[in-house]
């Protein structure tokens, strides 16, 4: 299957301990991932968050709610955290986030790496990339901008 890879990075006005905390806490992604409506199921291991996270499409009047299970692992504690996300219709995505202090607060890179059926690409990787801009802005936005 098709593989697209892009990535954004911010600096916020926060440490890294506190955005850490933030992006690990599956409840603060309503809002922060532009379509997720709601999580729910949330199951807390040691090193790994599972959930399913509810995604919220509009087509004109039409609304589409898409279940997607996530699992969040941090591999890095407090610097690292991967989301490994699995969505109906064989679509796969992994979102890599590396916390970095900087002397203004945290610099923020995120790294998107999207697996799914060449028909669905195009939507797919467009969703995701909207999503990845509006996730940083809306993180930087309640971290604060330095």
């Amino acid at each position: 299957m098709p593989t697209e890879e892009f990535g954004r990075s911010v600096t916020v006005a926060a440490t890294a301990a506190r955005v850490f905390a933030h992006l690990a806490h599956p409840d603060n992604y309503v809002g922060l991932a532009p379509l997720v409506v709601a999580v729910r199921d949330v199951t807390t291991l040691p090193d790994e968050v599972r959930y399913v996270a509810v995604e919220r499409f509009r087509f004109g009047s039409l609304r589409w709610d898409n279940p997607i299970r996530v699992s969040m692992t941090f591999p890095a504690a407090g610097h690292r955290i991967v989301s490994e996300v699995r969505s109906p219709g064989g679509v796969r995505l992994t979102a890599t986030v590396q916390l970095t202090g900087v002397p203004e607060g945290t610099r923020v890179c995120e790294t998107v790496r999207v697996v799914c059926p060449r028909p669905l690409r195009p939507f797919v990787v467009g969703q995701a990339a909207q999503a990845q801009r509006h996730r940083l802005a809306e993180l930087a936005r309640r971290m604060g901008r330095p």
